[in-house]
């Protein structure tokens, strides 16, 4: 269960708009009028930088972050501006050269709910962030996020996402991933009310006995909540050594889920059934939308679960992020 978070007091600072974006060359450099991260910056940590923003100006915003390590937990409160936050790198066109790792360790064991576990904790609408990875060490035997995305119009573009169980909590509003890697075991793409579109995605599995990719937990025919992974590809983690059969595309946290893979390359650690039960017993699976439409691979084939279905047609990107997403979405990273 996620409950609300007190707000932070920040200190009100304008800041010029963010530069435009170039896919594919370098950003080595801070674009004009962000506030810049690292050892020789202004601000020595993520978080620093973050409270410096103006909570009140309506102004467009950034903030560059250096190569390194950062090893915080990062809290974004809701701000009346857009929020662009840029990692340092050679190639933005993808997360393979990323120079930046936010990372931390903290799960259920040590805080009250999902959100608190977070490296970064994402409340902010209109949030674009590029290049960066964000970890959760904390490994198997608690949910442990990496990121928590709790607002809508937020864009995650050529990011890296670590973590076991509980990856990404995408929670609430529009959100996109594209251009990026999402790693781990257990219900590691999961959430409640978000509408989430993965374009281009790397989704790469942990070495377990069983795992789930997603958890969605639509609980009614009136919550918006839409997963769709669009034109992506599913293969064992670097260095992991999994089983044939051990996955499944997802599972039901609540019985209204829907969840819809399209066009996605799936090794064998993909089970034949596609998709599982929550728990014997506790099946909710009687209003589950869980689909598939043209995707490949030793993982796309097999007797899939009678609840779930092939579909005639694509999902369309407008039907997940609505028909404006062009104005708020980077269209330069989607397939």
């Amino acid at each position: 269960m996620l409950f609300s978070i007190p707000l932070l007091s920040f200190a009100a600072t304008a800041i010029a708009a963010p530069a435009s974006l170039a896919p594919r060359a370098g950003r080595l450099t801070a674009p004009a009028g962000c506030l810049t991260v690292g050892s020789s910056s202004t601000h020595k940590t993520v978080q620093a930088a973050v409270n410096a923003l103006s909570t009140s100006s309506t102004t467009a915003q950034c903030i560059f972050i250096a190569k390194g390590t950062y090893k915080e937990q990062v809290y974004v409160q809701q701000l009346k501006s857009a929020l662009t936050i840029y990692g340092e790198t050679a190639d933005t066109s993808s997360y393979t050269g990323n120079t930046v790792t936010i990372t931390q360790g903290k799960s259920q064991d040590d805080v009250a709910n999902n959100d608190l576990t977070a490296t970064l904790r994402a409340h902010t609408t209109n949030l674009k962030v590029y290049n960066i990875n964000l970890v959760n060490t904390r490994g198997q035997g608690s949910q442990a996020l990496a990121l928590s995305a709790n607002a809508g119009k937020q864009g995650y573009y050529g990011c890296q996402f670590k973590g076991y169980q509980d990856t990404i909590l995408a929670q609430d509003g529009a959100q996109v991933y594209a251009k990026s890697l999402i790693q781990g075991a257990t219900d590691f793409i999961f959430g409640q009310k978000a509408t989430a579109w993965f374009d281009g995605v790397d989704i790469r599995v942990l070495a377990a006995s069983s795992g789930y990719i997603t958890a969605n937990g639509r609980d009614s025919s009136s919550n918006p909540s839409y997963y769709v992974i669009n034109k992506s590809t599913i293969a064992a983690a670097s260095g992991n050594t999994v089983k044939a059969g051990a996955y499944f595309l997802g599972r039901p946290w609540r019985n209204y889920a829907r969840v819809v893979f399209q066009s996605t390359s799936m090794t064998n650690v993909i089970n034949a059934a596609g998709w599982k039960i929550w728990n014997t017993g506790d099946e909710r699976t009687d209003q589950v939308t869980f689909a598939e439409y043209a995707n490949s691979g030793d993982g796309s084939k097999g007797t899939r679960a009678s609840f779930s279905k092939k579909l005639s047609a694509a999902v369309s990107i407008s039907t997940v992020l609505g028909s404006d997403y062009k104005n708020w979405v980077d269209a330069a990273y989607l397939s």
